[in-house]
């Protein structure tokens, strides 16, 4: 009682055909399939980003170490 039948489905898709039409819903689709698969490219390259910002914040975190080092040391 609380599903969608198969016949519930055929009517809402012939619905959405006569409204937006064959051609519509083919750019539609494949805008989509483009969209996803740049989605998971992007994420496949976030690792590589991420280990390059990492190394970076390690990098200025050991120069402001060592000017903080170098003022202690000029200060005494």
């Amino acid at each position: 009682m609380g599903g969608i039948s198969i016949w519930q489905l055929i009517i809402i898709v012939a619905i959405v055909v006569l409204l937006f039409g064959t051609k519509k819903l083919r750019t539609l689709g494949s805008d989509l399939g483009e969209s996803v698969k740049g989605f998971k490219k992007a994420m496949a390259e976030e690792p590589k980003q991420d280990a390059d910002f990492k190394s970076l914040d390690k990098a200025e975190s050991t120069s402001a170490e060592k000017s903080a080092e170098e003022k202690t040391k000029e200060q005494a």
